[in-house]
């Protein structure tokens, strides 16, 4: 199993787009118990195109023996301290470890952060599992906790 973070393109989005569908999708009807669900634009590649292509974005495709399976949009900052905008893969690829692999990855590719930071919504327990369990991050701060559809977690994880 060879993984690989590739540079995200704007060729990228379509394909990426159907992918990042998928994986919304899924966690909504899991979480929710709706067909579909994300962020506007998750679905038609608008999202992709707006922070995926933006010029402060790091942003990667994530390959699986070279078959494209998800993305990744990072905000790599100056001062170290880093934010995890997105982080997707292609549900029939979940559950296998690779999500940890491609986070490694990340961590590897940015050795002088200082602190990682993230958001996800309070429904979604399996982000929740996996980013902290799994990736070493903390809950630092919960919006509207009692909100099931508009809370989110904001996590962090302070780098040695």
């Amino acid at each position: 199993m060879a993984l690989e973070l590739i540079q995200f393109k704007e060729p990228h989005i379509r394909e990426l787009a159907k992918i990042m569908e998928r994986a919304f999708d899924e966690d909504t009807k899991i979480h929710l118990a709706k067909e579909k669900g994300g962020p506007d634009g998750y679905d038609d590649g608008s999202f992709l195109r707006k922070w995926g292509l933006h010029k402060d974005a790091s942003s990667y495709c994530i390959l699986l023996d070279g078959l494209l399976i998800g993305g990744v949009i990072l905000w790599i900052q100056q001062d170290g301290n880093n934010f995890l905008g997105n982080f997707f893969i292609d549900p029939i690829y979940e559950n296998r470890g690779i999500g940890t692999k491609v986070w490694s990855i990340i961590e590897k590719l940015y050795p002088d952060t200082k602190t990682w930071s993230t958001e996800t919504p309070i429904f979604s327990s399996r982000n929740h599992h996996f980013y902290v369990n799994k990736c070493g991050f903390h809950i630092i701060r919960i919006d509207n906790p009692k909100n099931r559809l508009e809370g989110q977690y904001h996590m962090q994880k302070v780098m040695k």
